[in-house]
């Protein structure tokens, strides 16, 4: 915590609300491009004809993984895998279509059951803390908003403290994912690489790589959103303290 109080005791509530909206509006532009790209590259027909489940199935077997699911769920940019269930769920727009978009969102979700049959760090680090943070996001639902009014109304910042110390697992947690999803693309695109059977020109290739970076940069602003908004809570703590 001596490190957050030092930024927060420089920066001051009104540079804080001002580096929260810098930060919403780099993370809208950013949404705003990668659903861009997405939609771009949707309407890009994969010359070997393959659909996102056909390319997730190649991905798995090639990776010598038969116990995971390839399942579609409901919704509009939906997918993911779930470790638990061992699944990679695709929304329908990835599940059923034959675009370059499909297949490297397919492919990077087998990246992440990739990770988790290879046990990589990040993602059994990460999983680790699923519990922790869910109880953590429960406690800056009610503690954040109340712990200001009774900073401010008596003095104590004791229930504030609460929910700053939640937000700064929730804000570590979303710092933990980047290198999770930067290496399931990494490895998409690596076996996309080397499988002309699924991308056949150079050009789907940078198509997909283009389109999966985007999706990265979702994962970075957000991240950086969490922190902006720790660092704006924090503020009140430490500056109302001093």
């Amino acid at each position: 915590m001596n490190h957050l109080s030092l930024i927060t005791g420089v920066i001051g509530y009104n540079s804080a609300w001002f580096l929260m909206i810098a930060v919403a509006l780099v993370s809208f532009i950013v949404q705003w491009r990668f659903r861009s790209k997405f939609k771009q590259y949707s309407e890009v027909a994969l010359l070997s004809g393959l659909s996102g489940q056909e390319v997730a199935v190649k991905m798995l077997r090639a990776h010598g993984i038969f116990d995971v699911q390839v399942v579609s769920v409901e919704g509009q940019l939906t997918d993911h895998y779930n470790p638990e269930t061992k699944t990679v769920n695709l929304s329908p727009d990835v599940y059923n279509s034959r675009s370059v978009a499909a297949a490297a969102v397919a492919a990077h979700e087998c990246g992440h059951a990739v990770q988790h049959a290879q046990a990589y760090g990040w993602l059994s680090f990460r999983s680790a803390m699923v519990p922790v943070i869910n109880i953590a996001s429960t406690l800056t639902q009610w503690t954040l908003f109340i712990g200001i009014m009774l900073l401010f109304f008596s003095g104590s910042p004791y229930v504030l403290a609460i929910g700053v110390a939640a937000l700064a697992l929730v804000t570590f947690f979303s710092f933990i994912t980047l290198p999770v999803e930067f290496d399931a693309s990494r490895r998409a695109l690596a076996w996309l690489d080397n499988n002309y059977t699924i991308m056949q020109t150079a050009e789907e290739h940078e198509q997909a790589k283009d389109a999966l970076w985007w999706a990265a940069m979702t994962y970075v602003v957000a991240a950086l959103s969490a922190l902006a908004t720790l660092v704006y809570y924090a503020s009140f703590l430490f500056n109302r303290r001093n």
